[in-house]
């Protein structure tokens, strides 16, 4: 609930003033970013934790920090990283994974620990890569509802084009190669680094 991922900089941009817009806006970010990187990432973690494979998980790690094209993005997947980290060392009985998630350098990433959380629980792939893109999802809609700004009734419009396009990115994610990973969003990097100094914000990124 911290984060706008670039969606407030696009606002302030005159990019996104209204439903239509971002719909659009946050439905290519899906397709061009979340399918892209971050659930590719997620459905390759998953099995890594599940064998033990550390050093496959440090370079996964290690990509997502490395393609995070702002300071912002960097910090807000490695907050999350460190607070699920936490939340897994208190909320379950001592796991090994737990440690080597929390040991990472420099940070755990998002998508990394979300993948420990996962098999934790023993869900099966593709429900893990479906809560995780409607837990992005829901987030951005609320960011939406704050800084376009956006009712309701038209928050719930959002959401539900982003549940259905959701399967689909999933899908695509869940075959895609490492070769063919990749994390490239120029304007979304561009938004993001101005955000950093926005007069007036309400979101961390």
């Amino acid at each position: 609930f911290s984060y706008s991922e670039g969606l407030e900089a696009a606002v302030e941009a005159g990019l996104v003033h209204d439903q239509a817009q971002a719909g659009d806006w946050l439905l290519d970010q899906l397709h061009l970013s979340l399918a892209r990187a971050d659930l590719p990432v997620l459905a390759q973690a998953l099995p890594a934790w599940q064998s033990g494979d550390l050093p496959r998980i440090r370079a996964l790690n290690d990509w997502v920090q490395q393609t995070r094209e702002s300071a912002e993005l960097r910090q807000q997947t490695q907050q999350m990283g460190r607070s699920l980290a936490e939340w897994l060392k208190n909320r379950h009985a001592p796991d090994a994974r737990v440690a080597q998630l929390a040991a990472l350098p420099t940070a755990p990433t998002w998508p990394v620990a979300f993948a420990l959380a996962a098999a934790l629980t023993g869900a099966p792939l593709r429900d893990v890569l479906l809560s995780f893109g409607f837990g992005w999802a829901e987030n951005m809609v609320q960011a939406a509802m704050r800084s376009v700004p956006l009712g309701q009734s038209a928050a719930q419009r959002m959401l539900a084009r982003l549940i259905e396009a959701l399967p689909g990115a999933v899908q695509q994610a869940a075959g895609l190669p490492d070769e063919q990973r990749q994390a490239f969003t120029p304007m979304l990097a561009i938004l993001s680094a101005q955000h950093e100094t926005q007069y007036s914000r309400l979101f961390r990124s």
